[in-house]
């Protein structure tokens, strides 16, 4: 189950950085370089834990390093204390 909330926490991330910068999914896609079909399967749930190049690929698309991609409030109160992949 806390593979799909950091997940849905990743997609929110992209989704709200998406409409803070009027692009779609379809342009981010275009301009990460990153398949179409890729961000459709992370978006819609499909894929839970995206490959940290994909991510640096996102990342370089909104003009920020992987470290500003994931430095939010969500993501910083994230915790992984329940998981049990340890």
């Amino acid at each position: 189950m806390s593979d799909k909330i950091y997940a849905q926490i990743i997609v929110d991330r992209i989704v709200s950085l998406c409409k803070q910068r009027k692009i779609s999914i379809y342009k981010l896609a275009e301009m990460s370089g990153i398949t179409q079909s890729t961000l459709d399967n992370l978006i819609g749930g499909h894929t839970f834990n995206p490959k940290i190049r994909t991510l640096h690929k996102v990342a370089n698309a909104f003009n920020m390093t992987v470290a500003e991609f994931l430095n939010f409030p969500a993501l910083n109160n994230y915790s992984f204390e329940d998981d049990s992949d340890e």
